[in-house]
């Protein structure tokens, strides 16, 4: 008996031991691999608190989400249609910890100011307008631009008026080339040419409809099961209200003053060679990834990341979004030029 309680002790140190030394021996691959792991763990820790902010610019309320520390640099986010800053909910958290980050509704759309088009000028020139007195009065001197879908000619605008105001591009399914616009902008194009085409007009306005919306949040993803119902429940309700589909349907036809600018646009590319990322869901039917190459023709240094999903790419893969930002942004020259106070 005392043979078998002696075996029994000897074989849990055994066991103790070995449980020790397999500890050890996890922690140092762990800490070999750390390199790989920081991106990801860079953003688990406790994350400041989005404020959700309202300012008075040209008689409008901009509505706009921010957070992160006003002292780093800022990234400046701007939405697609039909959506508004609730696109970046997700992403906005993994990217304050070490950025200011500013996300505004456009004239609109979201929660900002939505005037009938007998009172405002829906045109992509007096929406970059707009944020550009927006950024001045929130006292953002420089920034980083994520542009998506419209918040790509809005963006581009802003970098037109002042290169040395825009320290880099984050595009994610926002065109700026011929090449991108393929067979889903025929009925554009008509009504481009001529904005009485009824016929163009009842295509485009099938986008409007509650089918239409969802389809953009769904087409091209990996899960379409998997895409929050609540994209399109709080979209819709704003797309219709009184008035707003003629809000729609004028920046539809304004949409037609962005390909004339893109030769312009791309001699900036060609002068300034802002530091890009490039992070494109290759299953967008909108803006398919024949878009995305062009960038390298001009931007010889950008980075481009073909992604398994669709038009909005931050439902599946705002966590892998995130982390190429954090790595892009590592790469740029150090400075302290966010937002002039240091309150927020």
């Amino acid at each position: 008996m005392k043979q078998t309680q002696q075996h029994v002790r000897n074989t849990r140190s055994r066991t103790a031991l070995l449980t020790i030394l397999l500890s050890i021996a996890l922690v140092g691959v762990l800490r070999a691999d750390d390199t790989q792991a920081k991106p990801a763990a860079r953003w688990l820790s406790p994350v400041s608190t989005v404020k959700y902010r309202t300012e008075k610019v040209r008689n409008l309320d901009i509505f706009y989400r921010e957070a992160g520390p006003r002292y780093a640099p800022t990234i400046l986010l701007l939405h697609g249609f039909p959506t508004s800053s609730h696109m970046f909910r997700d992403l906005i958290p993994i990217l304050a910890e070490d950025y200011h980050v500013i996300a505004p509704d456009f004239p609109g759309f979201g929660l900002s100011s939505a005037p009938n088009v007998k009172d405002f000028d829906y045109t992509f020139d007096n929406i970059a307008t707009v944020f550009d007195e927006l950024l001045t009065k929130i006292g953002v001197e420089r920034f980083t631009v994520y542009l998506m879908d419209y918040g790509a000619p809005v963006g581009f605008r802003l970098f037109a008026r002042d290169p040395e105001r825009v320290d880099g591009f984050i595009v994610q399914n926002g065109n700026a080339y011929e090449e991108g616009l393929r067979d889903f902008w025929n009925p554009l194009r008509d009504y481009w040419k001529d904005r009485n085409n009824k016929t163009a007009e009842n295509e485009l306005r099938k986008f409007l409809t509650i089918d239409g919306t969802k389809w953009q949040f769904t087409h091209g993803t990996r899960e379409p099961d998997a895409i929050s119902p609540d994209n399109w429940l709080v979209t819709q309700p704003l797309l219709d209200r009184p008035g707003n589909v003629d809000v729609q349907l004028q920046l539809f036809y304004d949409y037609g003053s962005n390909p004339g600018r893109y030769p312009a646009w791309q001699e900036l590319f060609r002068k300034h060679q802002p530091p890009t990322l490039i992070v494109w869901g290759k299953h967008d039917y909108i803006f398919p990834s024949d878009g995305a190459f062009p960038y390298l023709r001009d931007l010889p240094n950008a980075e481009l990341h073909l992604l398994d999903t669709g038009h909005f790419a931050l439902e599946e893969d705002h966590d892998r979004i995130g982390t190429l930002i954090l790595d892009f942004m590592d790469t740029q020259p150090v400075r302290n030029e966010g937002a002039s106070d240091d309150s927020n």
